[in-house]
């Protein structure tokens, strides 16, 4: 878990939009200083702007929504900083037109994780902005990679640091991919599971020589569970896409990986009416059933 000085409100606006790539005023606000007037947050932005450490477009479609991003120069700034040190710095959306064309994914991955943040502020459980990584590469060989559209971090329990700590990727997806393409990254996951990197001139191990495990477990104690979080589309739309998850479960090449880490699926608007932590999703190996996503005995 990431540990910032909330009172440094400025940084901590550009730190969460150097993380998140891409927030609406109304965001940013509901992430950094929810206890206060909008008005103060509004300021906020208009001078750091004024700093040339981030900038906006407006949306008129969405009426004159405006986005807020980091400039090349904030991303520099902030990637120095020791709660951000490590990460992978991303791709600069300072020319306005590339910002708008991946606007509205941005904006719902953000959505989303607001819901968890809020969700857990209530709950009194932790989960802080920066405790959201979006765009975590994994690789997985061959030059590819995984890349969830974000790693979240989340201690179910009490906030005071007794509780279980969870880890999560999650997938949003609008509806922008056929069904089948969508239920192709469980694969995808599947490879990551069982990754194990080629060492070489590396042979065999032999008798007292620590075995290759695989780099996913550099990372994290235990392969984090995903979450695919559903949008742009009905009800109906949303079933077709939890069953093309659910046909996947037939392959045999997943039957391992799905046996250890607990996949699910629920819409964005479950998420919202409901909150997170209700049992609004589906497990897709059983997508009859809503559980609660961080049950792992449930799913």
């Amino acid at each position: 878990m990431t540990d910032v000085d909330i009172g440094g409100g400025d940084r901590l606006v550009l730190a969460v939009l150097t993380q998140y790539r891409m927030a609406t005023t109304e965001q940013i606000h509901r992430l950094i200083a929810p206890e206060v007037r909008i008005e103060q947050t509004r300021r906020r932005l208009a001078k750091i702007r004024d700093e040339g450490l981030i900038d906006r477009i407006t949306l008129p479609q969405a009426g004159r929504l405006r986005a807020w991003f980091p400039t090349s120069y904030g991303v520099q700034i902030a990637s120095e900083w020791p709660e951000l040190r490590g990460r992978r710095p991303p791709k600069t959306l300072s020319d306005p037109t590339a910002a708008r064309l991946r606007v509205w994914h941005t904006l719902t991955v953000t959505e989303t994780a607001l819901l968890f943040l809020e969700d857990a502020r209530r709950r009194g459980e932790l989960c802080r902005p920066l405790d959201w990584l979006p765009e975590v590469y994994h690789p997985i060989g061959g030059g590819e990679a995984v890349i969830p559209d974000a790693l979240m971090y989340y201690r179910r329990g009490p906030a005071d640091g007794k509780g279980s700590m969870l880890r999560a990727f999650i997938e949003v997806d609008r509806a922008t991919m056929g069904p089948e393409r969508l239920a192709a990254k469980l694969t995808a996951y599947a490879r990551l599971y069982h990754y194990v990197p080629a060492t070489p001139g590396r042979h065999r191990p032999t008798i007292g020589q620590e075995p290759v495990q695989e780099e996913w477990r550099k990372r994290y104690p235990l392969f984090p569970r995903v979450l695919f979080v559903l949008d742009g589309t009905g009800p109906a739309g949303i079933t077709t896409r939890i069953r093309a998850l659910h046909a996947t479960t037939a392959d045999p090449a997943l039957a391992a990986f799905l046996h250890g880490v607990p996949v699910v699926a629920a819409s964005l608007v479950d998420l919202r009416n409901n909150g997170p932590s209700e049992p609004v999703w589906c497990p897709i190996r059983d997508p009859d059933r809503k559980v609660v996503w961080s049950h792992a005995q449930d799913i």
